[in-house]
């Protein structure tokens, strides 16, 4: 088992039973002082995705690690959003906002790999990407890059969906 859990990556979590695989984005500790000490409480930032994708991210709050993230990841399958995959990539550039942070989402070519911090690659490999570049600006908070980072995500669209909302036919989309 030992063995086993040592090919893992530290922020990895097995896969769900129901095929979604579980990412650990921050643990944060939280310390309130009682009478008799102090009383600790953590809360779990969780991203969740079925590498096909679909992802979404989830908060959980308790006095233990594991229900913390019990709980976060309850809460992110239930916030999952789609996003528009090409061939590994995203199919355009796109900007995300929350709060201080702001995330740009570039495609690349295969064989790129994931160019990004942890709080924005984590997203990007529960989501199924596997060639993309990013910069964030602003903040460095993972909670809030997670959340602009899911902001760009829900922008991305195809070039059939726009095609479809403009009425058009995807050729004549390239020819207008």
């Amino acid at each position: 088992m030992s063995n086993a859990r040592s090919n893992r990556r530290k922020n990895e979590e097995p896969a769900l039973e129901s095929g979604l695989v579980d990412r650990i984005v921050k643990i944060k500790r939280c310390a309130a002082v009682v009478k008799g000490g102090r009383r600790f409480s953590f809360a779990a930032m969780v991203v969740v995705g079925d590498s096909n994708g679909r992802v979404g991210w989830g908060y959980g709050k308790a006095n233990e690690v594991p229900p913390s993230v019990q709980k976060a990841t309850k809460q992110a399958s239930r916030s999952m959003i789609e996003v528009p995959l090409v061939e590994g990539s995203i199919p355009h550039q796109v900007w995300g906002h929350f709060g201080a942070a702001k995330v740009v989402l570039i495609p690349a070519g295969a064989g790129t790999g994931i160019i990004a911090g942890q709080a924005v690659r984590a997203v990007c490999e529960a989501c199924g990407i596997h060639d993309i570049l990013t910069k964030s600006y602003g903040t460095n908070n993972p909670v809030t890059l997670v959340k602009a980072t899911l902001d760009a995500m829900s922008k991305l669209r195809t070039r059939e969906q726009i095609a479809a909302l403009r009425g058009l036919s995807p050729e004549e989309l390239i020819e207008a």
